[in-house]
């Protein structure tokens, strides 16, 4: 009896471009031709959640404060969040894609994972019906998206960067390995600034510099992520598209408006988002398993700390230990405050060889 060989897999990622500032502009023409942002308030400490490309050319970028965004562009046209009015669009263009697939993996409001493997739609044709949805959503909703169209999740997202704004990118089995040779290592899932910098001092900037090391020599220097770095420096990402995506973690935050040093007011704040986290939780409906706490610390100069434990309960006492922890390695005031949660499940890169053919 012979076995037949598993479907070449079609995974398509949807990015839109600019997406916030770009559904204020579509409100507003007149923003058209202007460095626009949507954020926070410059004057409370608030940070960017987007910008257009007008506003990238002064240097902007998302998570950059609003107070240093508008130093840089004097001109910058600062619009307050209009949260009701994205997720209302995101609803929309979301339905566009149920359109061609059952399998819609979000990852946010402005961007997707379709796997579009088992369609029939566009003759089979990943790249058509990439292209198809694209052009969806700018009759209906006069915003451009960028995609991917590739064998993996890891390859679509990658791609789907490569020719933005409003660009399309196939990067097809044959092109695999090509591609992801040229990859700079913090293409790679996972891979942050950090790592980015333990991977250049052992002289390894790019995915092919990967390719020289066996998995057991990346398991030794850098654990269980050494797999992950070890696959996906060949193309290879098992991951499926999951349209019931669980959630990872759960967190909320506070940036202060001015600094905080006493322990005793940080402690009322703790109090405070504690309370707020709980009403979030509860409204979340999860039912699913606590794995760690966790509580993070911005001070005045920036710089960050963080620490976490093994989940035992739920309570003000834990986080505040958490908090004690981390204010014993800076001793300046702090501008920001976070605690959450993550739990058990989660996303991970499959080991498994993936048959690109």
């Amino acid at each position: 009896m012979t076995t037949k060989p598993s479907p070449q897999r079609k995974i398509i990622h949807i990015d839109m471009d600019c997406f916030y500032a770009a559904i204020e502009m579509r409100e507003n023409p007149s923003l058209a031709n202007l460095p626009v942002a949507v954020g926070g308030n410059p004057n409370q400490r608030g940070v960017l959640c987007t910008c257009n490309y007008a506003a990238r050319k002064f240097g902007l970028h998302s998570a950059m404060s609003s107070a240093h965004a508008m130093k840089l562009c004097p001109s910058l046209v600062l619009l307050p969040v209009n949260m009701t009015l994205y997720k209302q669009v995101s609803q929309r263009i979301q339905a566009i894609f149920r359109e061609y697939t059952d399998l819609v993996e979000p990852l946010s409001l402005d961007e997707a994972y379709l796997d579009v493997s088992a369609s029939q739609l566009e003759h089979g044709s990943a790249t058509r019906i990439a292209e198809r949805i694209r052009q969806q959503i700018w009759q209906q909703e006069q915003l451009t998206a960028s995609a991917g169209v590739s064998v993996n999740k890891f390859i679509a997202k990658v791609a789907s960067g490569w020719q933005k704004p409003n660009g399309l990118c196939v990067i097809p089995p044959e092109r695999v390995m090509e591609f992801v040779n040229q990859l700079p290592v913090n293409k790679i899932f996972g891979v942050g600034k950090v790592m980015a910098r333990r991977l250049e001092q052992r002289g390894i900037q790019t995915c092919c510099d990967l390719q020289a090391y066996s998995q057991a020599q990346l398991c030794a220097w850098f654990g269980k992520f050494g797999t992950a770095l070890y696959y996906q420096a060949q193309g290879i990402d098992h991951r499926p598209v999951n349209p019931h995506q669980q959630r990872k973690s759960l967190s909320v935050e506070t940036t202060f408006n001015q600094d905080i040093q006493q322990t005793e007011q940080l402690q009322l704040e703790l109090q405070r988002l504690f309370d707020e986290f709980m009403r979030r939780l509860n409204q979340t409906n999860l039912h699913a398993e606590i794995k760690s706490i966790f509580l993070k610390l911005k001070f005045k100069d920036f710089k960050a700390t963080s620490a976490e434990s093994a989940y035992q309960e739920l309570s003000y006492p834990h986080f505040a230990q958490l908090l004690h922890v981390c204010q014993q390695r800076n001793s300046q005031a702090i501008r920001l405050l976070g605690i959450g949660v993550t739990f058990k499940y989660a996303d991970k890169i499959d080991s498994q060889q993936l048959e690109l053919f």
